[in-house]
């Protein structure tokens, strides 16, 4: 990855990174707050994934820079792809992914919910985004879809993982929020809401009439906050 920019205030400071540029690619951004050494991640929130040609080459960069490798290359129950997971010194789990060059290297966020189908209608209806795959794997007690905007190798994906039986998780503190640009952020409002109220969730900010205003932020049925900008950029913001 490459640092894109820096953001600084009184007692914050924020980085973000990714493998292009924030108009054209998904980034990762990162919050320290002065003071506060440790967040809990809780139990929700499973991993971003990174595309990669070569996982070997990236797994030994990741042993070399202090990251922690939790599962070795191999394949994975439900899985098409040769795969290692990996933590971070943060305890950030990340899954490398063998695949061709892709256009968007930083491929997956992965959430836990409690209803997978109200959360695929949900994201479907509320955001416009597709159901790229189902699958239920039953030696695993999971199932698991993946929704986005285009083909899963060509795009960030969302991938919701339900868990047989667990209707509720602990979030923590870590997570912040998934940044989704529209081009019509009143259309994009209008759509949440009535989704909100049908699904749950909750409308936290509304877009205004200016220009520092056109936004709008919710949480969705489990409890994951999402922003929805006029056409910035998109992002994933963990502490």
């Amino acid at each position: 990855m490459k640092l894109q920019r820096e953001a600084a205030e009184e007692e914050s400071k924020s980085a973000f990174l990714g493998y292009g540029s924030e108009e054209n690619n998904f980034a990762i951004k990162l919050d320290y707050n002065d003071g506060i050494r440790n967040y809990d991640i809780g139990e929700g929130f499973g991993h971003l994934a990174i595309a990669t040609e070569n996982v070997k080459k990236m797994e030994k960069r990741i042993k070399s820079n202090g990251g922690d490798i939790t599962r070795g290359l191999g394949l994975v129950k439900g899985k098409c792809d040769e795969v290692v997971f990996a933590k971070d010194d943060n305890g950030y789990k990340f899954e490398l992914i063998e695949r061709s060059l892709s256009p968007e290297p930083l491929c997956k966020i992965m959430l836990h919910v409690g209803d997978l189908d109200r959360s695929i209608t949900f994201y479907q209806k509320a955001l416009g985004m597709k159901l790229l795959t189902k699958r239920d794997l039953p030696e695993c007690k999971c199932t698991l879809a993946k929704l986005g905007y285009a083909d899963e190798d060509k795009t960030t994906a969302l991938e919701l993982t339900y868990k047989y039986g667990i209707r509720e998780y602990r979030q923590g503190d870590a997570y912040s929020q998934v940044v989704i640009a529209t081009d019509n952020v009143h259309k994009s409002s209008e759509a949440i809401d009535r989704m909100v109220k049908i699904l749950g969730g909750k409308v936290l900010q509304r877009p205004g009439p200016l220009p520092g205003q056109k936004i709008t932020t919710f949480v969705d049925p489990d409890g994951w906050k999402m922003v929805c900008p006029i056409f910035i950029n998109k992002s994933t913001s963990v502490r």
